[in-house]
């Protein structure tokens, strides 16, 4: 499977074990930076790298890796056909799919360590879309949020 993955600094270390993993299982892996450890960078350009892969089809799945992976994920789940997921269990990586089509893993740096995270990995890049008729029932209501959203006036706080 193609695999964008991404991290900033805080993810950096997590990422830069993550890539190697991937290619010894096999999976073509579209390596989005960081390259170097920058403390100056922005989760949110990695998230963009990442969910701009999926969404155009040059990756089926993508991961991004920030110090939480909250950041990561609060990002990502602002663009448009990306269903993104904070998981640091292996339960999580797959029901997400397996339940709610999600395409983007988001995961914390800080948080996990290596072994943990492949696991985890492991289990997202595994998993299927069950296509289940109430799993695919909430992804259309999902879905229509999304296109809701799409067309409502942004608000200032």
């Amino acid at each position: 499977m193609r695999v964008a993955i991404a991290a900033d600094h805080a993810g950096y270390p997590l990422k830069q074990d993550l890539v190697p993993f991937l290619k010894a299982q096999g999976h073509d892996v579209l390596d989005l930076g960081a390259h170097v450890v920058d403390p100056n960078d922005d989760y949110p350009d990695f998230a963009k790298a990442v969910t701009d892969a999926v969404v155009s089809g040059q990756a089926k799945r993508g991961i991004v890796v920030c110090g939480s992976g909250v950041g990561a994920g609060i990002a990502a789940n602002k663009v448009h056909g990306i269903r993104a997921g904070v998981c640091h269990d292996t339960y999580l990586a797959h029901q997400g799919v397996e339940h709610d089509d999600m395409n983007v893993l988001c995961i914390g740096g800080r948080i996990i360590g290596i072994e943990v995270a492949k696991e985890i990995v492991t289990a997202f890049l595994k998993a299927e879309f069950s296509g289940e008729e109430r799993h695919a029932r909430r992804l259309n209501k999902l879905k229509a949020m999304e296109q809701k959203a799409l067309k409502a006036p942004i608000t200032r706080r």
